[in-house]
């Protein structure tokens, strides 16, 4: 009966997402750890077989400092951006689209998915342009790293090639690599690249994967849910900030392009995109519009 009582919980939340698109930002420990990419996967898998469209863009920043360490490159970030020169964009570029985005796909298709690598490069995806440090970051940056080299920003998205995908049953899985009018390639922050795909798509949901539990408040406490007004209060008394502070935001301007919901998802819990979009409870924090 407990068995039965969990699929009858689900049953409204799957009517409700039916034939709707879920843009999940995969990345974290959820990306390491070999039982966790398993779950995401069948995860991922189900969602599809129910009829929801997920359409995942992935990270990679822990594979990319591996790598440029075993090569003696010093990996530098400013403001949470790494610093990005064309030896570094090669190898972004090999990281995250010739392995890491392959994994991927290979976990979900071994699990019964039929899942689509991509970059922002493939059908022109994303069109992007250079990331420039906006006035007050640039007054706390070092001089001689204030230019960030190949970092973009997303100037434009083809989402039809995404729909397309998702229509013949396909899942998307995208790479945040851009490309630029003159045909340059840029290194684009995955949570950013996440939010601008699920508002241009008008998603039902953005689901963030991080390694906290979510959102806290002052006392350190999970905030179950809360709207736009109350995460900007929490962003101008500093109780966001770090690392949350450019997801918060990244969520909130994804819900006034058009997504219904956000939530940022402890990925460290084995399924925790099903139990924080097909359970009464959920399991992170959910930011909604006002």
């Amino acid at each position: 009966m407990d068995r039965a009582d969990i699929l009858l919980e689900a049953l409204p939340y799957i009517r409700r997402f039916y034939n709707k698109t879920i843009v999940i930002k995969y990345g974290g420990h959820a990306m390491v750890d070999e039982n966790l990419k398993k779950m995401f996967a069948m995860d991922i898998v189900m969602m599809k077989y129910v009829g929801i469209n997920p359409v995942i863009v992935h990270g990679g920043g822990p594979q990319i400092g591996s790598l440029l360490k075993e090569l003696g490159k010093e990996s530098k970030f400013v403001h949470g951006m790494r610093v990005t020169d064309k030896e570094t964009m090669s190898i972004v570029e090999m990281v995250l689209a010739g392995s890491v985005n392959k994994e991927i796909v290979g976990l979900i298709n071994h699990h019964g998915g039929k899942a689509v690598g991509l970059t922002g490069k493939d059908g022109n995806l994303i069109r992007a342009e250079k990331y420039f440090l906006d006035d007050d970051k640039a007054r706390d940056t070092p001089p001689e790293i204030m230019d960030l080299g190949l970092v973009g920003k997303v100037k434009k998205l083809n989402t039809d090639l995404i729909t397309a995908l998702a229509t013949d049953g396909y899942i998307p899985v995208i790479a945040p690599i851009g490309v630029g009018d003159d045909g340059e390639t840029y290194n684009i922050n995955a949570d950013i690249v996440a939010g601008e795909i699920a508002a241009a798509l008008l998603a039902e949901k953005l689901v963030l994967l991080t390694d906290v539990e979510g959102v806290l408040d002052a006392e350190g406490q999970l905030i179950n849910t809360m709207g736009e007004k109350e995460a900007n209060r929490l962003i101008e008394t500093g109780t966001i900030e770090g690392g949350m502070y450019p997801k918060v935001k990244c969520c909130m301007k994804a819900l006034r392009g058009g997504t219904q919901k956000a939530h940022i998802v402890d990925g460290r819990l084995n399924h925790a995109i099903l139990l924080e979009i097909l359970t009464d409870s959920g399991i992170g924090t959910e930011i909604v519009g006002e």
